[in-house]
């Protein structure tokens, strides 16, 4: 059966993204829009509109046509928005790339997108530099000064002057977030206008955000969380959005304090810190109304335990960047169901299917989670058979298995999708898989998520060995080659990975296996 939103239907402008978030600027124009939590550096929402302005005027007289791409390779900063929305202004289309990323991670995105132009910070300008010499970028630029790239403040300067540009909000691309779908390496996910419009909409009734919200962006904007939630949510909610470029549990406790911020964004490593470290009791938190996990699993004891002691309400969600991303959502409105990921959002259908024949199955009963709405994905860039292997006759199939409640409330209990989830970021085992092997002392590899408190997910390899090599050698040569994040954790060496008839690697296998080790511990 198919389910429903059991919200009312919300009327879904056909508008471009950058005047549909910056339509509260002309309301608030000496409010602050972004603040830097750290040092106070506070951008309003009259500069928002501004520098946005200005940035597409400048990347237009810079030679970015309708549709090429803009990568911004950077920690949270006010400025993200300026650039992310005057590059959309302009025509252009973003690549939104993480900041852990190394040289190669970080080229083969740039390569992938097909980006013009690169946006960065100094400290990542020697990265940025190098990636962008591979990947034959027009120019670089620097939020600051460096050298051999431009200061963003150039982009600030000139009249002004910007042509009409005729937006296609159903079918251009705004941004294109890289995520590994339900299986293989990172794919580029083209989203529009109107895709990222709508899940605002969707989402900002459910988390309650007004002009009077002050919400926290801790999780980083290159994530479709974040993106979706903070750097647009939050902004077209007509709120005010703190940054910060990396997660330090005192200095965001005093963040929190000092801007009495209502609205913060978690995966769960946060929420157990906020539940179990003893110098939250020093901070006042009481302006906090809602803790909202998502990206990863929720521990239920622990977000009980963190809703008790914060005095708030918490939370959690579901979604996946192809969703843009929010797909569920628990929200005051009704009861909140800690275990459930919520209801769907309002304009959104759902089903579960059975994961063999793929028949649409009824409440409490397990299969496949697959979502159908104005917020799914245009598809993968220049991968058309993972886009058909993920959109089936208009239905986005999410790889996760659950099932839904007599009340409509959604729950995710498993996975069959092979990506591991380390801290809310998404780790390719594919990825891993292909570096252990070029490796001239390895024979075969897999690499699988393994539980950890902390984490949520570890990867852990499984290697066949051709030479001497042992389990640290291993973890240092990966760790070389990829982002922190991605790291394996843990070595097993066995004879043989399983593999099906057509050679594919069987890791529901191996995952089994390691259940089964933990069980008996």
């Amino acid at each position: 059966m198919i389910f429903k939103s059991p919200f009312p239907p919300l009327d879904l402008p056909e508008v471009p993204l950058h005047e549909f978030i910056l339509a509260k600027a002309s309301q608030f124009p000496d409010k602050p829009a972004l603040i830097d939590g750290p040092s106070g550096r506070t951008i309003t929402y009259k500069q928002l509109a501004g520098g946005v302005h200005m940035v597409a005027s400048n990347l237009v007289k810079r030679g970015l046509k309708k549709g090429e791409v803009v990568a911004i390779y950077s920690p949270n900063v006010p400025e993200y928005a300026i650039i992310f929305h005057g590059v959309i202004k302009a025509g252009g289309t973003n690549t939104t790339i993480n900041p852990l990323y190394t040289v190669d991670e970080l080229t083969h995105q740039l390569k992938d997108a097909g980006a013009k132009f690169l946006v960065t910070v100094p400290l990542f300008l020697t990265h940025a530099l190098e990636a962008a010499k591979r990947a034959g970028l027009q120019e670089v630029f620097v939020l600051g000064e460096g050298e051999g790239a431009t200061p963003v403040s150039e982009l600030m300067k000139g009249d002004g002057a910007l042509p009409e540009i005729q937006y296609d909000v159903k079918n251009d691309v705004v941004v294109m977030p890289y995520s590994s779908g339900t299986t293989g390496l990172p794919k580029g996910v083209m989203l529009t206008h109107h895709n990222l419009t709508t899940n605002v909409l969707q989402f900002i009734p459910l988390e309650q955000l007004n002009e009077t919200s002050v919400m926290l962006a801790v999780l980083p904007f290159f994530h479709i969380y974040a993106m979706t939630g903070l750097l647009n949510g939050a902004l077209a909610a007509g709120g005010t959005v703190v940054s910060v470029p990396r997660f330090d549990l005192e200095q965001v406790l005093g963040i929190i304090q000092q801007y009495k911020v209502t609205n913060f964004f978690v995966a769960p490593p946060i929420m157990l810190a906020f539940a179990k470290h003893p110098i939250i009791d020093k901070y006042d938190l009481s302006s906090l109304k809602i803790i909202t996990s998502g990206a990863a699993a929720m521990s239920v004891p622990i977000a009980e335990l963190c809703a008790q002691r914060i005095g708030c309400v918490v939370k959690q969600g579901y979604g996946m960047t192809e969703a843009s991303p929010v797909t569920n959502m628990n929200t005051p409105l009704r009861e909140i169901k800690i275990a459930s990921v919520g209801p769907l959002v309002p304009n959104l259908e759902g089903k579960v299917v059975d994961l063999i024949t793929g028949e649409e199955l009824g409440p409490n009963q397990n299969g496949e989670l697959c979502f159908r709405g104005a917020n799914v994905m245009k598809g993968y860039l220049n991968n058309p058979e993972a886009t058909a292997n993920t959109l089936k006759n208009g239905w986005l199939h999410t790889g996760d298995v659950g099932y839904v409640d007599d009340d409509g409330y959604f729950y995710v209990v498993d996975r069959f999708k092979e990506f591991i989830k380390h801290k809310g970021y998404q780790v390719a085992p594919a990825e891993l898989e292909g570096l252990l092997i070029g490796h001239p002392a390895i024979a075969d590899a897999a690499v699988i998520p393994v539980p950890d408190d902390e984490a949520g997910e570890n990867p852990k390899a499984f290697i066949v060995k051709k030479g001497e090599i042992n389990e640290q050698e291993i973890m240092d040569y990966i760790a070389e080659k990829v982002a922190p994040y991605k790291k394996i954790r843990e070595v097993e060496f066995v004879q043989e990975i399983p593999k099906s008839a057509s050679g594919k690697i069987l890791r529901r296998v191996l995952i089994e296996r390691e259940r089964e080790k933990l069980r008996q511990n």
